[in-house]
């Protein structure tokens, strides 16, 4: 249950974060188009004042103005000085009322160009006229192919007299344009590092939660057995005063055997959660209880499964003896679980080697195999691949091992139908010396 809630809330995160970059991107690209119908009404209201510019205004104006001229000119009562003065004041008239439309357009569309949209003015043959906001490109002929494949051009009629000449304007886009075009990217990356950081979060959070769990429950646990392992030592004692016979005798002490054990389990859980006691042991007895404790206690039904050991080194090592044995306990026991129960020979092999200042402890099993799929999550929280099951022993086994006594654990070899090796490598320190 608990991975299925995580993997439904790390769906939801990806689903949220993909849902808010498409909200994103259709909104911005919505603010472009509104933009750009905004930037070719500039480009359309320049074309038609350079049109507006192109042809004749206030003609009569102008001709009466140039007919003043001459008259004056060919006035002889008036002396030479004056007549220059009022040609020139005429003259000064008559260029004010043709330069009247540039002036309009310098000052109000292209001085005051807020958009600076990068624009180029061509004839007829393609031969560049005129450029603008163009200093961040080369002004050639690729730039009207890039212009044009950016946004149409505009057609202008320009009238010089009695002719009539055709000019086109090309424009790109201008730098909000270009900004909005990367900004739901930028959004994006923004948004993933916060997902992100929120899925890293709800891991940490749920391995802390899980961690805390299992704590208090074997914490717990071992309270509970407190009580009724005091009492059981204690009928234990009466028993062994009133039964004098020797076989009686030998019942009893096995029965203080398996509370003995019941008290050691109970004080491994009590030292969950708690900073263990690391002590210089030598591994191999400790792997050898181990073995000698299973052998005498493997179901009945499972007898065909032999315990053996191949030890080729021995260590000195600092653990915590009761961990240590619970860790490797743990492993056998599942080695032991993984044989199917059948009349074939089954077989559980611990093997210890020794390679440069590391020490290597192998589980091997004839069992049915690890997938390869699954190899990484056996040591999951809750993952088991029994129909009865907690799925806490290896989970438990990789923290006595990685955090505990500073070793890594991992599957080193597995194959369906043929069996499995567990690897511990732990530092050899410098208590051998």
């Amino acid at each position: 249950m608990i991975h299925i809630t995580s993997f439904k809330v790390k769906t939801l995160l990806v689903l949220l974060l993909l849902l808010i970059a498409a909200g994103s991107f259709i909104y911005t690209q919505y603010l472009i188009s509104e933009i750009r119908e905004k930037e070719r009404s500039s480009i359309e209201l320049w074309a038609k004042a350079m049109e507006y510019h192109s042809q004749p205004h206030y003609r009569s104006t102008r001709d009466d103005l140039t007919r003043m001229i001459q008259e004056i000119n060919n006035h002889s009562a008036l002396s030479q000085s004056h007549g220059e003065e009022w040609v020139q004041i005429l003259q000064r008239a008559e260029s004010d009322l043709a330069n009247a439309p540039l002036d309009f357009v310098a000052s109000e569309l292209i001085i005051k160009n807020r958009f600076e949209i990068p624009s180029l003015v061509v004839d007829e043959q393609q031969e560049i006229l005129q450029h603008r906001n163009t200093e961040n490109y080369d002004v050639d002929a690729s730039l009207i192919e890039r212009f044009a494949s950016i946004n149409p051009p505009i057609s202008i009629v320009l009238e010089t007299g009695e002719a009539h000449q055709e000019q086109k304007i090309y424009y790109g886009e201008s730098g909000l344009i270009t900004t909005l075009k990367y900004f739901p990217y930028i959004q994006f990356g923004l948004l993933a590092i916060f997902i992100g950081l929120g899925y890293v979060s709800l891991s940490s959070i749920k391995r802390t939660e899980q961690s805390n769990l299992w704590v208090g429950m074997a914490k717990e646990a071992a309270h509970q057995l407190g009580t009724p392992l005091s009492s059981l030592y204690g009928w234990m004692a009466l028993l062994k005063e009133e039964i004098k016979t020797g076989e009686d005798l030998d019942i009893i002490h096995e029965l203080y055997k398996d509370l003995d054990r019941v008290q050691f389990i109970a004080d491994r859980f009590n030292k969950i959660g708690s900073e263990p006691e690391l002590k210089a042991k030598r591994v191999v007895p400790l792997l050898q209880d181990v073995m000698n404790y299973l052998e005498a206690r493997i179901p009945k039904h499972r007898n065909n499964i032999e315990l053996s050991c191949i030890f080729n080194e021995d260590s000195k090592l600092k653990v915590n003896p009761e961990l240590f044995s619970w860790a490797i306990e743990n492993l056998v026991k599942n080695a032991v679980d993984s044989i199917n129960g059948n009349n074939e020979q089954g077989m559980v092999t611990i093997e210890t080697m020794r390679k440069g200042s590391e020490f290597f402890i192998d589980v091997k099993d004839s069992g049915k195999g690890i997938e390869k799929k699954y190899q990484r999550e056996v040591f999951n929280p809750g993952f088991s691949t029994k129909k009865r099951g907690w799925g806490l022993g290896l989970s438990l086994t990789k923290r006595i091992i990685e955090d505990y006594h500073g070793g890594r654990i991992y599957v080193y070899q597995s194959e369906p139908g043929k069996g499995t090796t567990f690897r511990i490598r732990l530092p050899i320190s410098n208590s051998e010396g």
